[in-house]
């Protein structure tokens, strides 16, 4: 039969172990900051469809705004999965304001002179216009935005990009979308030797890619 005393002795022994278990753990999380070992959250990828418009200047990603302007949106996704974009270029650049572009007529280096006049059309060669659908999103430096003619309801395929904060454009224009990659290739085209029209001397065209 044990005796009391050994009983005793065992249960101290256990104790001193746990407790030197502890000590360890302790030490080790002191060692690395005091901090436990938390794992980061990590944001899950958002999964709205975004474009990608390569230059020889680089590329600019950007982001499209669907709950404000869903009709533009759908409407640049198409052209662009078309080809319709490809082999344009930036027609029009003026520092400190933007760059635009998506001009099919800018396709053809020998017709300067339509330049800007371009865009969608049906099958009869009628233009195709969306209806504005201004929004309280601010022209503010990365916005994309569609370009139109003197009346609202008349954008087709140009765009152009903010690169310096515009307030005067607000909810007189539609913006659908804001660059959240390559901003600085905007500012090397913006930067452009151009001619009268602010055309680049050299021309800077484009291939537009959806991402989704």
């Amino acid at each position: 039969m044990q005796s009391y005393w050994t009983m005793t002795d065992h249960a101290v022994a256990v104790r001193l172990g746990r407790l030197c278990t502890l000590l360890v753990a302790l030490s080790l999380v002191t060692a690395c900051g005091g901090k436990p070992d938390v794992k980061p959250v990590v944001s899950a990828p958002d999964p709205r469809p975004k474009a990608i418009i390569k230059t020889k200047f680089g590329e600019i990603h950007f982001k499209f705004y669907p709950d404000v302007a869903p009709k533009h949106v759908e409407n640049f996704i198409a052209l662009a999965k078309s080809g319709f974009y490809n082999g344009t270029i930036f027609h029009r650049v003026i520092p400190g304001f933007m760059i635009q572009g998506g001009d099919p007529n800018t396709k053809n280096s020998l017709r300067k002179e339509t330049y800007g006049a371009g865009g969608p059309k049906d099958e009869k060669g009628n233009p195709i216009y969306l209806k504005a659908e201004f929004s309280e999103v601010q022209h503010k430096r990365g916005i994309v935005s569609m370009a139109r003619a003197t009346e609202p309801d008349t954008a087709g395929s140009q765009f152009f990009i903010v690169v310096e904060t515009s307030p005067f454009l607000d909810r007189k224009y539609t913006a659908f979308g804001e660059v959240i990659k390559g901003l600085g290739v905007a500012d090397k085209i913006v930067s452009l030797p151009r001619n009268d029209h602010d055309l680049p001397n050299e021309r800077i065209e484009m291939t537009v890619t959806i991402i989704e």
